[in-house]
């Protein structure tokens, strides 16, 4: 049996055995006011839950590569999902800890010099999440090399023996070349618009550049105690393994999750109102090119008694300026698959598929558009001002945004004309 912590309270136990595997409830944490689910699909009660519906979400709080590396580093097979996460996962996405409590008092192991910090990072891709070291114990879904940090007297630390991390390190990339000012320019320009991202800045590691972003999952009391907040992904919500997190790559018959069926659950299990930060959302991600917008890329933050809200932004590049990598959407938009291909006739599509009025659908994708557009500039000039400096992707990124904007609107006129009469 393996248990599930929300700081020091015993919130669940995976049982593990005899073919089977499922969770309980830990009968104190159903008494407690402020308890909340460990997903919006697994609501708080005392009937066991099976591993079916347990398994697809526990998966999702795995990185999805180098699990082969920590499998062999603590002799756990990489498909043991329950295996792997008591050995790495007592700081996770979200609030909760697997396999014991959270320490009396935080405990950082403080990054001392840049040189330390650039060895570290340099590691990352043979050394995941510092994997072998005494007390360090971490995890984060994705593909991308990261590591979970904390910010102890301005520096860089890592946290150790079960304290929550605050920030992410997301290190510069070959393979992506200007990622890291990339995502910062996206997740500027996100906020500048007034939508609810991720704050994020740069930083220098002797040769390398990283990304630090804020975890939003994460607060701190006024004694300076690191909360967790409660959160999952729309695979988890779902159901989806992380395999499934694409609508057409997905091994999963049928597919994995489209809009409709992030839209629906949306609707149906947080309230109906999140479709329109979430109509948001998507439009953003089409006007900036992302083509990484997976159902994991969109989250959901947990409260007490399973009150919810759209998480904020994250994980947010321009795909326009990557040759290499497809430029296919991660869900289609009444069956367009490229953002450049999608036209007014196809938002009204989409509107009218997840219950939203057509005619202020094309109304948001204009305006948001001109916004994109007004403070692409600005976006820009506030990644230069962070410890990274300027790199040329900037420029490609702000030319290849303004450009689709400019592309999007004047698509828009393609419409059909009975949906926007119906929907006004």
């Amino acid at each position: 049996m393996i248990d599930i912590y929300f700081d020091n309270l015993k919130v669940a136990s995976i049982v593990v055995g005899e073919g089977r595997s499922e969770m309980l409830y830990d009968a104190t944490w159903l008494k407690q006011p402020n308890a909340f689910p460990i997903s919006l699909s697994m609501l708080l009660g005392t009937d066991p839950i099976p591993a079916e519906t347990t398994l697809p979400w526990l998966a999702n709080l795995l990185p999805e590569n180098h699990l082969s590396e920590i499998g062999q580093q603590f002799g756990i097979s990489p498909q043991d999902v329950v295996g792997l996460l008591e050995r790495i996962g007592r700081d996770t996405a979200g609030a909760l800890a697997i396999g014991a409590p959270r320490p009396q008092a935080d405990e950082f192991r403080t990054v001392k010099t840049d040189a330390d910090l650039e060895r570290i990072i340099n590691e990352l891709p043979q050394k995941p999440f510092l994997v072998g070291e005494d007390g360090v114990s971490m995890s984060l879904a994705g593909v991308q090399d990261k590591l979970p940090v904390a910010l102890a007297d301005g520096r860089i630390a890592v946290p150790v023996n079960g304290t929550p991390s605050t920030h992410i390190i997301k290190p510069d990339s070959t393979r992506l070349p200007g990622n890291v000012h990339n995502e910062a320019f996206c997740l500027k320009l996100a906020s500048l618009i007034g939508l609810d991202a991720a704050t994020a800045t740069t930083g220098r590691a002797g040769k390398r550049l990283y990304l630090l972003v804020d975890r939003y999952d994460r607060s701190k009391t006024s004694n300076g105690r690191i909360v967790r907040i409660h959160q999952e992904d729309f695979c988890q919500l779902l159901g989806f393994y992380p395999s499934a997190k694409y609508e057409f790559t997905s091994p999963v018959a049928g597919g994995g999750p489209g809009l409709q069926k992030i839209f629906d659950g949306a609707a149906r299990l947080i309230r109906p109102g999140a479709r329109i930060p979430l109509l948001d959302a998507v439009i953003f991600n089409v006007l900036i090119c992302n083509v990484d917008s997976h159902a994991k890329n969109y989250s959901v933050l947990i409260g007490a008694g399973g009150s919810a809200k759209l998480a904020p932004l994250y994980d947010l590049v321009c795909g326009e300026v990557y040759s290499r990598i497809t430029q296919r959407l991660p869900q289609s938009i009444n069956g367009r698959k490229e953002g450049v291909h999608v036209h007014g006739a196809d938002w009204q599509q989409l509107a009218k598929q997840v219950s939203l009025s057509p005619a202020r659908t094309l109304k948001r994708v204009e305006e948001m558009a001109q916004l994109v557009s007004e403070h692409a500039d600005e976006a820009r000039e506030f990644v230069v001002a962070t410890p990274a400096g300027k790199n040329q992707i900037l420029d490609q990124v702000v030319t290849a945004v303004k450009k689709r904007c400019r592309r999007i609107v004047s698509q828009l006129a393609k419409v059909d004309p009975a949906l926007t009469e119906k929907w006004i």
